[in-house]
Formats: structure tokens, sequence, C-alpha cells
């Protein structure tokens, strides 16, 4: 067991950059502007489309299904990264060196809470579509209990594994065991954080190839029936694909960061990894904007609901601004909105 005399827990974040071999710029390079100027922007958005996914989950009654709590989950999980990206950004660069130990890893532990939230919830919902599907439900029955305790099961397990880092799994006492993407991680933690990910994609794989050829062969026997309904097979079909189509885009966003994190893990002194780690680690966070963005494009709902709220939200800024510049003008003509007796405005479908 190490003593205290050992542990370098009062260093600058200097020091363990150093013993890492990994750079610290004291000024503002040309390439830390692109990727602080892209990360941004990138993060700006996944704020702003998940807290619509959000938004349009809560509003549409629809959409208080087991499924849709996942999946409006999994949007909470890329709103929680994209504010830790979003506070990477404010702290990279020469702004690395003002962080004090504690700030360094509380800017990693948001970071890998977000991205364990994500994974987990992706799970989730690829058991959850497995348990539907097998039990030829559109939508899954599972009670509303069994779901909260689910998503907090998720939440869980990913503040713990983001607290882990900074309590346990550090390199403080050991500077030969520290990794160089995470000068402050063990190279352990980095190894065993990447192999299980890609475990649990793999289980998600296994899930959705069994969906896949589940609901193919559904699929040709109902088709035999005249009086099977197509919308059913439409509906059932589209589901799955959204749900793969996320996933794809999860596995090509992150398998390329977990990948240099594994070989980082493994100590490979020849792979280059600090060369690519922003750029993948940007890859990584553009997922959470890929995963609103399928939502929308996939689900024919989801993009009702979207312009619905859209709508609601322009023309209650136009009616604002003509109270304020026209306050006792009224007019005779008719009224571009209608409330039905459920409270919801009336929009045209082909907006």
């Amino acid at each position: 067991m190490v003593s205290m005399g050992q542990c370098y827990y009062n260093e600058t974040i200097g020091f363990f950059y150093n013993n890492s071999g990994k750079e610290l710029s004291s000024h503002w390079r040309p390439k830390d502007v692109v990727v602080v100027a892209l990360g941004l922007t990138v993060s700006v958005l996944v704020l702003l489309t998940n807290l619509l996914v959000i938004a349009a989950i809560a509003s549409n009654r629809r959409f208080h299904q087991p499924i849709y709590y996942l999946l409006g989950n999994l949007a909470a999980a890329d709103l929680f990264a994209g504010v830790a990206y979003l506070f990477l950004m404010f702290h990279t660069g020469p702004r690395t060196a003002r962080l004090s130990v504690e700030g360094w890893f509380v800017r990693q532990g948001l970071l890998d809470t977000s991205l364990t939230a994500s994974v987990a919830t992706l799970l989730a919902i690829a058991v959850e579509r497995h348990r539907s599907v097998m039990a030829v439900q559109l939508h899954s029955r599972l009670p509303h209990g069994r779901v909260v305790m689910l998503i907090v099961g998720v939440w869980v397990a990913a503040l713990g594994l983001g607290l882990l880092p900074a309590h346990f799994w550090h390199c403080l006492c050991a500077l030969d065991r520290c990794s160089r993407m995470a000068p402050l991680l063990s190279r352990s933690y980095l190894a065993v954080w990447a192999l299980s990910s890609l475990l649990v994609f793999l289980l998600m794989v296994a899930v959705y190839t069994r969906i896949f050829f589940y609901v193919r062969r559904r699929v040709q026997r109902m088709a035999e029936h005249v009086s099977c309904h197509p919308r059913y097979r439409e509906t059932t079909l589209s589901l799955v694909k959204t749900v793969v189509i996320i996933l794809g885009a999860f596995v090509v966003c992150w398998t390329p960061g977990q990948v240099v994190l594994l070989l980082d893990g493994l100590d490979c002194k020849s792979c280059n990894v600090l060369a690519v780690e922003k750029y993948f680690l940007l890859l990584a966070e553009a997922n959470s904007l890929v995963n609103a963005v399928v939502y929308s494009c996939r689900d024919a709902e989801m993009r009702r609901t979207f312009r619905r709220l859209l709508c609601c939200l322009c023309l209650r800024r136009s009616t604002h601004e003509s109270a304020r510049y026209a306050p006792s003008t009224r007019t005779g003509a008719s009224t571009r909105i209608m409330l039905p007796e459920n409270g919801h405005p009336l929009m045209d479908s082909t907006l």
C-alpha cells in the first residue's frame, strides 16, 4: 500500500502532464482555436436539439410509453454530454494549466458520466425493444415504476463510474501508471472502461441482430395473411430501424475514441494517440447531435411534434412583438390558431 508521502495530491496539472509526456500549451495554437470553435458549435446544437426532443416527449401523450421514456433518458444523457463538452471547451487549451487537481477530475468526471449514461441507456433501449418485439407489442407494457427504477439505475451507475477515478482509480500515487491521454488517470481504468464499452456494443449488436431476423420472419408470415394490417408492419419496422440507426451512429462516433483509449490503456508506446484524441472526442460529442437528428428523420409523429413546438414558439414571439408595437390594434380577420377542447393548437400537417 502506497503511503501518503508518495502521493502527489498538491502538485499542479503541469506536473502530471510533463510526467506523461503530454504537451500543455501556454498559448492558443491554431488547432486549439479550431477545436474549440467546432466544439462550441456542436455543444450548442446538442443542447438545443436534445432540449427539443425532451420537450416533444413531455408534451405529446403518445410518447408516454416505456420506449419513449428511455429515448427521453437518452436525450437527457446527450444533453448532459453537451453540458460536459461545453465545460471542457471553456477549460481547455492554455486554461488547462490553471485547473486544480479537483477541477481536472470534475472536467473528466462530467465526460465519463455522460458517456456511461448514454451507453447504459442504449443497452436498456435494446433490451426493451427486444422484449416488446418478441411479445408482439408495438410498445412494451413494462410498468412505469420499473422504467423509473431502470433510469435511476442507469444514472447511479453513470455517476458511480464518473466519480470512481477521482476517489480511487487515479495515478496520483503511482506516476508510472499514468496514461498519456488523461495524465491523472490510471492506464488500467482506461483499458477497463474501453473494454466494457466495447462489450456493451457487442451485446447490443447481438440483441438487434436477433430482433432483425425475428421481425423479418414475422413480416414474411404476416404478408401471407390478407387480414394483416400494413400499418402494423410499417410502424414496427420503422421503430426497429430507428433504434438500429441510433446504435450504428453511436458505434461509428464512439468506436474510434474507444480504440484509442484502449491502446493508451495497454501502454502502446508506438501508437501516437495524442495526435487524434481531440478529434475523436469531438466526433464522439457529435453523436449526441446525431441521435436527435435521427429521431426527427425517422419518426413522423416526432416530426409533427417538433413542428408544433417550433411553430407555437414562433407564433408566441410574433404575438408578443405585435402586442408590443401595436397594443391597441385589433383586427377582425380570422385567427390563425384554433384551440380545441384538449388545449392543443391545430397545426397544418403540411408545415
